[in-house]
């Protein structure tokens, strides 16, 4: 198969239906002995218990835990996790119990069983409830064994590869769940290979349009391409010959989603994307690695920046290789991975491929438990300490999301110790990552035996020295500002919480007693014992002052605490029209007068209204009011860049709609991106003329690449009449994007 074969990324599963013989055949490949009784005997006991049970395509259920088998058995999984995952579904989709895995094979396998088992027989208020205990659930039976979540992760892959056969919204559903989730999982382990194919299988769902689009595109131009790939293989071959280097050159083009990333990131045509594969050059020695180094770069000028060594810095998924990017014939880029055969094999398989044992305790009997060497999953002890502390659903889906997307920095302890830290994190990220007495006594740093302010970003490569006083008696709240480790911010806020308890009670009390005012509800008709219990019970406070000092120190929001308990309000009510009376309460919608700007603040007449210049919304635009200091209200767009900032400071953020009777006119700033020609500003022009819309400003420039930028401000009356105008815009010839400014 040639390099662009992967291109055509249908991911390919066999036609032929996978059977136990093929599980136990593939085993074998990775194992002298494989235990075949065991694994019949899943899989009998399996059968027996599915029945007649049907997948939504119309085949026998066994086809699913034979598959999830099969994908673990590739990876050379033991005997005991394949025996988990043909039994995976038994307890949840069918008559067996946990005590029957139990009795009829081992602890070992009924616990991973029980890991990646649903929670369904607890009833929770929301969906998102139920998903973030099931997440919950599944890291804690991780961090036992962390076969758990290889086994979840292969579940999921056959999954997504039978997508076809779900309703549309669930396709979307479990396509964004598979991209947010599991997908970084398996970044986070090192599993590559099922990472891309869980990111590209998610990509076609969400993403159906552009993701045809992209194969096609690729396919129009796959000869010259791989005729350009193979020649510099061959070259670099020779090459490496003549200097006695024995090494396998491979080429491997980037995974779909990865392009498409990069197009919009660098916001780019495919056509302008030239590095759309990867020469992959195996080795003996980490020796070897180094010296098929210097004869790639003797033979192609590398792209300065572009080079990265995680031989010498692993990542913590274990992952070591060279990345360097060379320019070919032509200028074209393409990047060359270097790494011995074991680095591959780690490559591939993760932290499949440094499968430990050693003896432990299950009750009486002494069984085999998978263990994992501490700093290879430290990001995995982390989470498991600030999940713990997490209440809020929305706020635990939110940190494990980022704990799981971010980019890395590499930094130093005097001592040589290395830190992984993520992009962005601060001196203060150090050294509560050292240990949680240090990050509190925190007086200064030096980086690089330089005095620097503590908020400094650090870059891979800095040596890091943290200062510290008996005398300081904590952490600074404004620190929680800078911060970027979940595991500093637990630390900090715990400490305010322990230290200043009393203080977080008192202001806890006084925040929800402004969100009660601002609904409009009395204190004495809200806060009844049973609507209290309610948001104790949600969120799992043991008293009504550990949720007032939950509050105060801004574990969770007052708002999320009322909201709890006007739904049991309203339930106690249903006799009532809630929602007219809050509306009453609340609002003067009907009788309020808009401002110039055309927009309402909810409860609020005779208000300064100002449409924000960073963002410039019309009518149609989704929108949030700001409260400013001395200068009214600030309207911006849901999704103007500054909101994330704006909405920390949730009192300050108020109701504000459009009213739909006002006509007016707005200024909007969009940019046109296309390649440069003659007669291209003039072509612009006349669409806009032509659509008889106002022009206001204009501005444009071009590069030495000749990619032209025109940014525009023009005069609109609503959301429609704009998108009309981004619409015809696009159409103009070497136009490749039109944006308007968030």
């Amino acid at each position: 198969m040639n390099v662009f074969d992967f291109f055509v990324i249908q991911y390919i599963i066999n036609n032929k239906e996978i059977k136990i013989q093929d599980v136990i055949s593939k085993k074998k490949e990775t194992s002298r002995r494989v235990d075949t009784k065991l694994i019949m005997k899943a899989y009998n006991y399996a059968v027996e218990h599915h029945g007649d049970q049907k997948r939504r395509s119309g085949e026998p259920y066994i086809i699913h835990p034979l598959n999830v088998a099969y994908i673990l058995a590739e990876l050379g999984l033991d005997e005991a996790t394949i025996c988990a995952a043909l039994l995976h579904d038994v307890v949840e989709d069918t008559d067996a119990t946990d005590a029957d895995l139990r009795r009829e094979f081992s602890d070992e396998i009924a616990d991973m069983v029980a890991g990646v088992t649903k929670l369904e027989t607890i009833q929770f208020s929301t969906v998102e409830e139920q998903q973030v205990e099931d997440y919950r659930k599944m890291f804690l039976a991780m961090g036992k064994d962390i076969r758990v979540i290889i086994l979840k992760i292969a579940d999921r892959l056959h999954n997504m590869r039978t997508l076809k056969y779900l309703k549309r919204d669930r396709q979307i559903a479990n396509a964004k769940e598979t991209m947010e989730i599991y997908a970084p999982l398996a970044n986070r382990l090192g599993l590559y290979s099922m990472k891309w194919e869980l990111e590209d299988l998610s990509f076609k769902y969400l993403y159906p349009e552009e993701y045809h689009e992209l194969v096609e595109g690729i396919n129009k131009k796959r000869e010259e391409r791989l005729k350009f790939i193979e020649k510099i293989m061959a070259d670099i071959r020779v090459q490496l010959k003549k200097q006695h280097i024995d090494a396998e050159v491979t080429g491997r083009a980037k995974h779909l989603y990865s392009i498409y990333r990069k197009m919009k990131r660098d916001n780019k045509t495919l056509d302008q994307i030239y590095d759309l594969f990867a020469l992959r050059i195996l080795v003996n020695s980490v020796k070897d690695c180094y010296a098929a180094l210097g004869v790639v770069h003797e033979m192609y000028s590398p792209m300065p920046g572009r080079f990265k060594d995680y031989i010498a810095v692993p990542k913590p998924n274990m992952y070591q290789s060279i990345h360097t990017t060379l320019l070919g014939e032509k200028g074209t880029p393409f990047e060359v991975q270097i790494r011995t055969w074991e680095m591959h094999r780690i490559a591939e398989y993760g932290i499949a491929a440094h499968w430990a044992y050693k003896e432990a305790n299950y009750g009486k009997k002494g069984k085999q438990v998978v263990t994992v060497t501490k700093d290879k999953l430290a990001w995995l002890r982390e989470t498991l300490e600030w999940q713990q502390d997490m209440k809020d659903p929305q706020e635990f889906l939110n940190t494990l999301k980022t704990e799981l997307f971010e980019d890395e920095v590499y930094v130093f302890t005097p001592k040589g110790k290395i830190l992984v830290l993520p992009r962005d994190a601060t001196p203060i990220d150090f050294a509560y990552s050292i240990h949680e007495e240090i990050g509190n006594h925190m007086v200064g740093c030096k980086i690089n035996s330089k005095m620097m302010p503590i908020i400094t970003k650090l870059q891979s490569g800095d040596i890091v020295e943290i200062m510290t006083s008996d005398s300081q008696k904590g952490p600074s709240r404004d620190w929680l500002k800078f911060i970027k480790t979940t595991k500093a911010k637990s630390k900090i806020q715990s400490w305010f919480k322990k230290e200043q308890r009393s203080e977080n009670i008192e202001k806890g009390k006084d925040l929800i007693e402004k969100e009660i005012k601002r609904i409009g509800i009395s204190h004495d008709e809200l806060f009844k014992q049973d609507y209290i219990n309610a948001a104790l019970d949600r969120y799992k406070f043991k008293n009504l002052e550990d949720m007032y000092a939950s509050v105060g120190f801004g574990a969770i929001s007052q708002v999320k605490i009322i909201s709890r308990m006007l739904e049991e309000y309203r339930k106690s009510h249903k006799e009532e029209n809630i929602e007219q009376k809050i509306e009453e309460l609340t609002s003067k919608r009907k009788t309020v007068k808009p401002s110039s700007t055309g927009v309402v603040v909810k409860g609020i007449d005779n208000c300064l209204v100002k449409l924000s210049k960073c963002c410039n919304p019309v009518p149609g635009d989704n929108i949030i009011g700001y409260i400013t200091k001395g200068r009214g209200v600030s309207v911006h767009r849901t999704d103007c860049v500054n909101v994330k900032d704006l909405l920390k400071e949730e009192d300050r953020i108020i109701d504000v709609y459009w009213y739909t009777e006002k006509a007016a006119s707005y200024n909007v700033d969009i940019t046109v991106y296309a390649n440069d020609r003659s007669g291209l500003l003039a072509d612009v022009i006349q669409v806009l003329s032509n659509l008889k819309t106002k022009l206001m400003g204009l501005n444009s420039k071009a590069t030495k690449e000749h990619i032209a930028t025109i940014e525009i401000t023009i005069e609109v009356e609503n959301i429609e009449e704009l998108n009309k105008v981004l619409k015809e815009l696009r159409k103009v010839d070497s136009v490749y994007e039109v944006t308007r400014k968030k």
